[in-house]
């Protein structure tokens, strides 16, 4: 592999690595995919529940479209399958509790887009049994 590595960078063409550009994300402030939030997202799966096609426990996120578990990119990629097939572009990490939007190729920032909070602070009380701290908003921004 490193002889590959070399003999590309030699050459000057350079592969594209996912995650090769590791290090701090800027989640973004707001996104216009938030009308395909489901509209009841106070009752959802728990946090340690499994992939619903490989059953993975792992690397799980939650459509918040259609509260569907599915298992990441990092593992049998059924969630990104889903959103290919569905369109639902809204997911929430079960590890971490990031939000993702495939549409926009971003993480959002749950403490500023505010349609995000409930299911933030279900998925949070539910994974770690307490409410999470929530900035406060800021009027003039």
């Amino acid at each position: 592999m490193a002889d590959k590595a070399s003999s590309s960078f030699a050459s000057g063409e350079v592969e594209e690595v996912y995650g090769a550009e590791s290090g701090w994300v800027e989640a973004r402030n707001s996104c216009g995919h938030l009308q395909s939030l489901s509209s009841d997202l106070h009752h959802i799966p728990s946090p340690v529940s499994p992939c619903t096609r490989c059953q993975h426990s792992a690397e799980n996120w939650l459509c918040l479209s259609c509260k569907d578990v599915l298992c990441s990119r990092f593992i049998n990629k059924h969630m990104l399958d889903h959103h290919q097939k569905t369109g639902h572009c809204l997911v929430l990490s079960f590890s971490d509790l990031s939000v993702w939007c495939f549409v926009c190729e971003a993480y959002l920032n749950v403490q500023k887009i505010q349609p995000l909070q409930p299911v933030y602070e279900v998925v949070h009380l539910l994974k770690f049994g307490e409410r999470p701290p929530f900035l406060p908003i800021n009027s003039s921004e």
